[in-house]
């Protein structure tokens, strides 16, 4: 193992003692606007299975996705998982369904279509706000699981969202980047005003484009 390996591993084993839930990363911290390191046996396989189950663990309640950058790690790993406990409208409107959990080792999205959909979408790194995302409707995920083997999915709807959010936080881009920034709402007056299926209220109040 290099020096800079089992510095890493020293790091990853100070953020799993760390106290739960964790202190995520914020907007603002270098780590969250670096290129993650691709994933290529820097941690053994049992420390790496670890990381990964703590990450699924700080999920539910929480959010749907986390990347290892958010908790100070530069390495190409997420997961994501969504019960899609939300209403019926909403789950139609936004093609929300329930996410299986599903590990990110060293991801790649690639677009499927032209077809685009806006949301409004937060980040557990950017408390407090929220923002209209346009994304791609329907995307590949191709990926690595935990224990190496190479998988390729095709996502749709929220799953799709997920999963670039997720992979933008390895390429060291918050959703900010690609949001309409008119829409940009406090968490309290997102759930005041325009907590809706879809944004169109928003987008005709505040005057920003909806796909």
């Amino acid at each position: 193992m290099s020096t800079t390996d089992a510095q890493l591993v020293d790091q990853v084993r100070a953020v799993l003692a760390a106290p739960r839930p964790w202190s995520l990363s914020q907007v603002g911290d270098p780590v969250l606007r670096q290129r993650a390191a691709r994933f290529d046996g820097q941690l053994p396989e049992d420390l790496l299975h670890e990381l990964l189950d703590a990450m699924h663990a700080h999920l539910p309640g929480v959010g749907v996705g986390l990347a290892a950058p958010q908790i100070g790690i530069a390495l190409a790993l997420a997961v994501m998982e969504d019960p899609a406990d939300v209403g019926p409208e909403v789950a139609a409107a936004r093609e929300r369904r329930p996410q299986p959990p599903l590990d990110l080792v060293n991801p790649v999205v690639r677009p499927l279509g032209a077809d685009r959909r806006a949301f409004y979408e937060g980040c557990l790194s950017v408390p407090g706000l929220t923002a209209v995302v346009p994304r791609h409707h329907r995307v590949q995920l191709s990926a690595q699981d935990r224990a190496g083997r190479q998988y390729d999915i095709e996502l749709s709807g929220w799953p799709a969202r997920i999963a670039q959010h997720e992979t933008d936080h390895l390429d060291g881009l918050l959703y900010l980047d690609g949001a309409e920034l008119r829409s940009l709402s406090t968490s309290t007056t997102y759930e005041q005003r325009w907590a809706q299926p879809t944004p169109a209220s928003a987008s005709a109040a505040l005057g920003f484009p909806v796909l």
